[in-house]
């Protein structure tokens, strides 16, 4: 059972401001930048599987991503400098870790007694570093390191105290990683034209969606970013997934479908609904639009035997699919178990629809609690519990967590 407590616990990332020590344009925020990170790591882990590395146990990296960000969460008061000090001390880290895996024990045994357990074995066992873990460590620095770029050009490095040796400890960092291919290749490509950049594009073009705000024009505490909202719900689709019984392939569709289902917005922005609706067809044009530049500027960028799992994480995003003999097919109906099955590729887009409405329920329920409460967002609140407070998919009951937060 997914708890209130434990979705209070991802979307207070939303609040967790990065860099406030330091001077930058925009704020950055711990939700975006695990987002960020999760992106760069399937970019990261599809590369190196490719070039003929170890295949890729993509539930181990799914869920790592998930620990790591939780384990973060958790220990937001310590700054990153102390945090990986403490990392570095065999009995500190122990305690600390046991001191996360007990403060969490609650709510990740009420999820799945099994995922609690994963999540305590991940930080206490101390085996060699996995190939995932390694492809998730690498992908932490190169976000870091893409929001760090911003930091310092707005910073001068003879009046900040610390700056240069901040940036001389990411540098180091990911250079310990050069030997992934895909790494390499991203530092290699940073200062070459923009459609030449090719995986380094994609990675910046994706953290471009961090700048844009969600629920334009309406103000809510606390703002939240279209990059960070990915993440929220790709989580919350793995959760469901879990509680599902999903096989590996569905889970893996699910939490990615989720992770990138907004990505032809960082060429549109985030429309909001009420625009979208207001002229007959706009929204059909706006989704054309979106198609025409997902294949001339964001997909040149990845190599092309990557192409069609983007289009189908984007197209048709809501809907619940499945592919045959390779070709995506639509289903009208939820999924069931005649294609609960890796061969079969599916995806529950309307499992992803409703983490997505989740999360704005949520925005507005926080917003009005806080005491900022347009009528934007009674309404959209309103609207949105009308379509899913009562709704059960695929056998999952979504009602009760819109519930939580009536």
């Amino acid at each position: 059972m997914i708890t209130r407590s434990l979705i209070e616990l991802i979307f207070s990332a939303a609040s967790i401001e990065r860099w406030n020590d330091h001077p930058h344009p925009v704020t950055f925020t711990e939700l975006g930048k695990q987002a960020h990170k999760m992106i760069i790591a399937w970019v990261i882990a599809r590369y190196e599987g490719e070039a003929g590395g170890a295949a890729t146990d993509w539930t181990a990296l799914i869920e790592g991503g998930i620990f790591e960000f939780l384990h973060r969460v958790v220990l937001t008061d310590i700054k990153p400098p102390v945090f990986h000090r403490l990392m570095q001390d065999p009995i500190q880290r122990t305690r600390l870790n046991s001191w996360v895996a007990d403060k969490l024990a609650p709510d990740l045994e009420r999820l799945s007694p099994d995922f609690a357990s994963r999540f305590r074995d991940y930080f206490i066992d101390e085996a060699p570093l996995s190939p995932e873990r390694k492809c998730l460590r690498a992908a932490h620095y190169l976000a870091t390191k893409w929001e760090f770029d911003f930091v310092l050009h707005w910073s001068d490095t003879r009046s900040m105290f610390g700056l240069k040796q901040t940036r001389d400890e990411i540098s180091r960092q990911i250079n310990e990683h050069r030997d992934l291919r895909a790494v390499d290749e991203m530092l290699a490509a940073r200062e070459l034209p923009d459609r030449e950049m090719g995986l380094w594009g994609f990675v910046s073009l994706v953290g471009q969606l961090g700048f844009q705000k969600r629920w334009a024009q309406t103000p809510r505490i606390p703002q939240t970013s279209v990059l960070g909202h990915l993440l929220f719900v790709a989580v919350m689709a793995y959760f469901i997934s879990m509680e599902l019984g999903a096989c590996p392939r569905r889970r893996y569709n699910n939490f990615f479908g989720g992770l990138l289902h907004d990505l032809p917005e960082v060429l549109t922005r985030d429309i909001v609904s009420p625009v979208k609706n207001s002229v007959e067809g706009l929204d059909d044009l706006i989704r054309e639009y979106e198609k025409h530049a997902m294949e001339e500027r964001i997909l040149p960028l990845l190599p092309e035997g990557w192409r069609d799992e983007i289009r189908y994480f984007t197209s048709d995003e809501f809907k619940n699919k499945i592919r045959v003999r390779g070709v995506p097919v639509l289903l009208d109906k939820d999924m069931d178990e005649e294609w609960d099955r890796d061969e079969a590729d599916p995806l529950d887009g309307r499992i992803i629809e409703a983490c997505d409405k989740l999360a704005a329920y949520i925005e507005a329920s926080h917003s009005i609690r806080l005491g900022l409460a347009s009528q934007a967002l009674a309404d959209g609140k309103r609207n949105i519990y009308g379509r899913f407070g009562r709704s059960v998919i695929s056998g999952y009951p979504m009602g009760q967590l819109f519930d939580y937060f009536w």
